[in-house]
């Protein structure tokens, strides 16, 4: 059975944190702490980087990674990882956060063997169970209410009861991943903020695969602070 594709979208671009892909306080690239943890996904048959500038393309090969450019005319990181996988004969493509540096290699494992073994699955993706009382208050934490039948219900950004904390990892059946793009945007996609409701209010099922690990995104100053003294402090190799 073949393995996955991996596909980091990183865009030089960020409202809230200037370049952050190239930020090194750790003495790594941001976009190389992903990078470094996705090439020890054991289902992944390839990792690249997909991105809209020549400094991260850079970048990313000078630290030995796989890039490709795309266009900066592209709407959304699905769009960017579409462009590369229509390329790749691969039959599930993982779109794997460029500003996620702590998320678990085993969670996506995890998340690829369930699309290999369902194949009428088209989206996956990846929900820890537990949030906390801050977290439920929080419009930043996105939350994913799983049914008993392992789908999504619902993803909100206000409170959810019973919801887990969805992160921003997903893997698409390579033919849909071609056909989302153009899938018209649907209002509650526009009103929460939040892609993965055009394909759940079209009516395409997203499969939940509960993550060990609780990840989280790099959006603001504070956020890369708090990971770079969280990486200081563990201070392994490799990491």
């Amino acid at each position: 059975m073949r393995g996955a594709l991996v596909v980091i979208p990183s865009r030089l671009g960020s409202t809230r944190l200037a370049e952050k892909a190239l930020l090194k306080e750790t003495g790594k690239y941001l976009v190389q702490h992903v990078w470094e943890r996705a090439v020890r996904i054991r289902r992944a048959d390839e990792v690249v980087v997909a991105t809209d500038h020549e400094r991260i393309l850079a970048a990313v090969r000078g630290f030995g990674g796989r890039a490709v450019m795309t266009s900066p005319d592209l709407a959304s990181g699905t769009d960017r990882v579409a462009v590369v996988a229509r390329e790749r004969p691969h039959d599930v493509v993982v779109n794997l956060q460029g500003d996620e540096p702590e998320f678990e290699p085993k969670d996506v494992d995890a998340l690829i063997d369930v699309m290999q073994r369902e194949p009428s699955v088209e989206m996956g993706t990846l929900v820890y169970p537990r949030l906390d009382d801050g977290e439920q208050a929080t419009p930043s934490v996105v939350k994913a209410l799983v049914g008993r039948d392992g789908f999504v219900v619902d993803f909100r950004r206000t409170a959810l009861p019973g919801a887990g904390r969805h992160l921003g990892v997903y893997a698409f059946r390579a033919p849909f991943l071609q056909r989302f793009p153009a899938m018209p945007r649907t209002p509650n996609e526009i009103d929460r903020r939040l892609e993965q409701l055009r394909a759940h209010d079209a009516g395409v099922r997203i499969r939940a695969v509960l993550a060990t690990v609780a990840c989280s995104g790099i959006d603001t100053p504070d956020d890369y602070a708090s990971f770079v003294r969280r990486y200081g402090a563990r201070a392994r190799p490799g990491d």
